[in-house]
């Protein structure tokens, strides 16, 4: 059958018009059925609060259930390697953030590269973490806490929530900077550490603002610092560990990541609407509430985080010789 000059003018210029629609009518189309937040920690913690509460937000803003799944185990790990190695379709993000940036470099084995296997879409947080002390600690301050470790070198035991978890490498970068001598107390999460901590079992931990914020406020656990670069809005009076330890920085973020390969189509929807959420005054005060800040941003904005936060933290573990468990 021979076609016209017009009829095949017509085709090519449907097929263009087709091809270039395309990715937008499967961004349209995305998502068809229920997505999954892996969440590599337990429920309760702020990755979980984050999770859902952007699940919640995209469940509303794309019309399909967004479902929150622990899978915690091997420092997050086992949800890392789960989205690394699943379809590139969309349909399995993962809540990732600073463990993923540590880990690199804490495990000498794993089953994935999660800078090359998982594409980062968004940042969601980062929170506050506190410089906490026992009331009976002598010291009152950061310069006198570094002035009795410096005195009385192996006394003080910091505790943490896991050999190489951050309460660990932030409390190993205080150490590395501060000049100073701590006895590492490695727990088995943050709860346990927390509770020897307020019983006097140990002297120092790092933990979130969100963790450890009213046991500040009733009197039963002093913080010295909060350990992001300036101040804390949510605790003003309290001074950040830079003013006395200069460029010492180390703040606990999470984001939105998907396996490598997914759609650019899809990443940018489920940008859009994260920075949508991220936007909106209702979403900030709730996230504000939990002692967290938002952070909105392109794809690119949220790469650069995990490879600038790899690299620091990796030289934190190689200087400390931290290996994994």
């Amino acid at each position: 059958m021979r076609l016209s000059r017009r009829s095949l003018l017509t085709r090519a210029t449907f097929g263009a018009a087709f091809s270039l629609a395309s990715p937008l009518a499967r961004a349209q189309a995305y998502p068809a059925r229920p997505v999954k937040i892996i969440v590599g920690f337990g429920p309760g913690g702020a990755p979980d609060i984050a999770a859902r509460l952007m699940a919640q937000w995209l469940s509303d803003r794309l019309g399909q259930p967004f479902v929150v799944e622990i899978r915690g185990g091997a420092g997050g790990n086992i949800a890392t390697e789960a989205v690394a190695k699943a379809p590139a379709d969309g349909y399995m993000l993962l809540l990732a953030g600073l463990p993923n940036a540590i880990n690199a470099t804490l495990y000498s084995r794993l089953n994935f590269n999660f800078i090359r296997d998982v594409a980062p879409v968004a940042g969601v947080i980062s929170t506050v973490n506190l410089l906490l002390v026992n009331p009976a600690t002598p010291a009152q301050t950061v310069p006198e806490l570094i002035a009795y470790a410096k005195a009385n070198p192996g006394k003080l035991n910091m505790a943490s929530a896991g050999i190489g978890s951050p309460p660990h490498l932030t409390g190993e970068l205080f150490r590395l900077m501060a000049g100073i001598d701590m006895v590492h107390v490695p727990y088995r999460g943050a709860g346990a550490a927390l509770t020897d901590l307020l019983a006097g079992q140990v002297q120092i931990l790092f933990l979130s603002m969100l963790a450890s914020i009213e046991h500040v406020r009733a009197g039963k656990l002093r913080a010295l610092a909060v350990t992001t670069a300036l101040r804390s809005e949510h605790l003003p009076d309290v001074p950040a560990v830079a003013e006395f330890v200069p460029g010492y920085e180390a703040t606990t973020w999470w984001g939105i990541g998907v396996p490598h390969e997914t759609p650019a189509d899809i990443v940018e929807t489920l940008n859009r609407e994260i920075n949508a959420a991220l936007a909106d005054p209702k979403m900030r005060a709730r996230l504000a509430d939990e002692g967290a800040t938002v952070l909105p941003g392109s794809p690119a904005d949220f790469g650069k985080l995990i490879a600038d936060e790899t690299e620091k933290w990796g030289k934190v573990v190689r200087a400390a010789n931290i290996k994994a468990e």
